[in-house]
């Protein structure tokens, strides 16, 4: 979801930062960077260890939750990344299974997809805070292909990270790869394609990736 239906690693970060000011962290962009893909939970637990923090991972991630859903509710303009909401309508057209798999809250997933009205497209949806393992580990992908009862290789995963196109190739499935550059210099090189653009991509590309045709 996050860099992939919203643009949201600019806000994202802007939150961070105010949080990291509050709990005086210092991170390199390299360092901030590595941690895109990865959970806000799975993230401040290493920060909490790492600099000794006099607090708990639930009270930082109510404190973000809270600053980051007022910022979506606020902000001016918001919409999703073009061309990937019909993307997502002609994947339903066309009946392939749709499942988001994201590592944001259930909260916060519920609100982007109230937000841009893709409510209906996606019955089936899991969120990474509720898993034991965060990307890269392909725990997410793998319980994503449960939901929808099917194998590995017939799934084909939308990444904007890093870690998820290796959770992805991790969980043997099919990958692509969106280069998105609010996401910071991600190395997507292990995908089996890249896209700048979602008018790049359609249904025909997604099963030829896939290795299925369409009925």
């Amino acid at each position: 979801m996050d860099g992939v239906i919203i643009d949201s690693e600019p806000i994202h970060m802007e939150i961070q930062q105010t949080l990291f000011q509050e709990f005086d962290i210092t991170l390199s962009p390299e360092e901030y960077q590595s941690f895109i893909g990865r959970s806000s939970k799975n993230m401040w637990q290493e920060l909490i260890q790492r600099f000794s923090l006099k607090v708990t991972v639930p009270e930082v991630l109510l404190k973000d939750k809270e600053k980051y859903h007022e910022k979506l509710r606020n902000l001016p303009g918001l919409a999703a990344i073009d061309g990937v909401t019909n993307l997502i309508d002609e994947l339903q057209q066309r009946n392939i299974a749709l499942v988001l798999a994201s590592s944001s809250s259930h909260e916060s997933i519920n609100l982007v997809l109230s937000l841009f009205q893709l409510d209906r497209y996606f019955k089936h949806r899991i969120s990474g805070a509720d898993l034991k393992w965060s990307k890269p580990h392909p725990q997410i992908f793998q319980e994503a292909a449960i939901m929808v009862d099917s194998l590995p290789d017939e799934c084909v995963v939308i990444e904007d990270s890093k870690h998820g196109v290796s959770a992805a190739k991790s969980a043997n499935m099919h990958c692509v790869g969106f280069q998105n550059l609010n996401s910071g210099n991600q190395d997507l090189t292990a995908a089996d394609l890249i896209i700048t653009d979602f008018r790049e991509l359609t249904t025909e590309i997604i099963m030829d990736i896939g290795g299925k045709e369409l009925g």
